[in-house]
């Protein structure tokens, strides 16, 4: 099995790559268009702005390269603001900046006492998560975010239903999506311990 780490100037890429390796695939970071697209499962890491990553992105055709990859039905994993980026787009301090658009949604400023968002959380899995089987209601993982989806309406006919895990830090926001070939997390698996290893082990298992 082969996993690509994109780079484009924005993510922990050592710690996913190597979270990764560490259960058995072959694991290459690069920016290659190519050899993202062929790659059997593709991981999408962000740290830091909305509107950095996004420029990023375009950089490396990462746009291009996720819709390519769904429309083929191949896997892709986002991770942190590497999530919020598949939204339709992102507000940070007035400025609204479009994203990939591939959910309905804006990432906007929490609203709560303390922020970032930084530490351990749980998260409120639904019925039938791929992602977090064998994990229980109490296993936490690790965020550090101040931006998140807080709400989810889907336009209908224009989105197929995910499976939507929520989070709460001041109010409730999207922690994780799973929508066919496309999955995301809000928080960090390759720094949540065994919970965050067996989240990228279940993914890996629905990477043909």
């Amino acid at each position: 099995m082969k996993i690509v780490v994109l780079d484009y100037g924005s993510g922990n890429l050592r710690s996913a790559e190597r979270a990764i390796a560490r259960l058995g695939p072959e694991v290459t970071v690069t920016a290659d268009f190519d050899t993202a697209l062929e790659a059997d499962g593709l991981v999408v890491p962000g740290v830091g702005a909305f509107a950095a990553c996004m420029n990023g992105l375009r950089g490396v055709r990462g746009e291009q390269l996720i819709g390519r990859r769904l429309a083929g039905g191949r896997p892709v994993l986002g991770i942190c603001v590497g999530m919020q980026i598949l939204f339709e787009k992102g507000v940070e301090h007035g400025i609204t900046t479009d994203g990939c658009g591939e959910w309905p949604g804006a990432v906007e400023r929490l609203n709560a006492p303390i922020l970032p968002h930084m530490g351990w959380n749980t998260v409120d899995a639904p019925d039938g998560s791929a992602l977090f089987a064998g994990l229980d209601a109490e296993t936490r993982f690790y965020f550090v975010h101040s931006y998140g989806v807080r709400t989810w309406e889907l336009e209908p006919g224009r989105f197929t239903a995910p499976l939507v895990t929520w989070a709460e830090h001041g109010e409730r926001f999207v922690a994780a999506v799973e929508n066919g070939a496309l999955c995301a997390t809000q928080f960090h698996p390759e720094k949540s311990g065994d919970a965050g290893s067996q989240v990228l082990k279940n993914w890996l298992s629905t990477v043909s």
